[in-house]
């Protein structure tokens, strides 16, 4: 079903916005979260892109609860568009098969129920953002979990904070994998540590479900560990938005009776 979106994935870090129009992502953009100017005019770009007709809505899916609130004021006040939340109003289209009150984040279930929408296959969602999610779908389109661990940002930092001589490094590839300063050691340990995670991590996944599945990774880290990965399938950096997207999709199929 085309739908008319406007999608506001809300990140610990960085916030996705995206404007659907019958059902194409027509415009995105990435904004820093605590930044209240850059997320209002990064929104107000987007609905400029919407039709103003019956049908159009927007969906708010957020892992921060102190921005989610703010995100729905600023639509329903100032864009007067109907707005709703990912799981609270509109269920995310994917089974699960998880421990019994376990919470998911709403992005892990957004890009699983976007990969699994997109390739109908077992697969594997990278996410690298602040963390480094690594889950696993099966060819029946069940979520299952999978695995949580420190992002790029989160590891460099925490080498920082926690030593008395090691510096503040920003992200960025390593020269080569031996490091011949201290920066270098850094970045190669961040690097090639993260990539030879995610390779362990899938294999585990394989060898568990008895296939390999396709490996499909997302976030903005995805293109500096990933770009010439050959374990990762293919990059998808707007997979969140595009879960956004299938899951309004779902939701109104259903209320329409199973129609387009």
């Amino acid at each position: 079903m085309k739908v008319n979106l406007l999608a506001i994935s809300i990140g610990n870090t960085r916030t996705r916005i995206g404007a659907f129009v019958d059902g194409e992502l027509e415009r995105a953009a990435s904004v820093p979260s605590d930044d209240a100017a850059a997320v209002r005019e990064a929104v107000a770009a987007a609905v400029e892109l919407l039709p103003r007709e019956p049908g159009t809505v927007a969906l708010v899916a957020s892992v921060d609860p102190t921005h989610t609130q703010a995100a729905m004021r600023l639509i329903r006040d100032e864009h007067k568009l109907p707005a709703y939340r990912v799981e609270n109003d509109v269920p995310v289209p994917i089974g699960r098969q998880l421990d019994p009150e376990t919470i998911v984040g709403e992005d892990r279930l957004l890009n699983a129920a976007a990969a699994y929408d997109t390739v109908k296959q077992a697969c594997i969602i990278v996410d690298a953002g602040t963390a480094l999610t690594v889950d696993f779908v099966d060819g029946a389109g069940t979520f299952h979990g999978g695995a949580i661990g420190p992002g790029a940002r989160l590891m460099l930092d925490a080498l920082h904070d926690e030593t008395a001589q090691l510096p503040e490094v920003t992200v960025a590839r390593p020269a080569e994998a031996i490091g011949h300063n201290t920066v270098e050691a850094m970045r190669s340990a961040m690097f090639h540590g993260m990539r030879g995670m995610v390779r362990e991590l899938v294999e585990q996944f394989a060898e568990t479900a008895g296939q390999y599945p396709l490996v499909i990774a997302t976030g903005g880290d995805a293109e500096m560990l990933f770009s010439d990965y050959e374990l990762i399938e293919r990059i998808v950096p707007d997979l969140t938005l595009l879960g956004m997207a299938a899951t309004y999709a779902a939701a109104a199929r259903a209320d329409a009776g199973g129609g387009e």
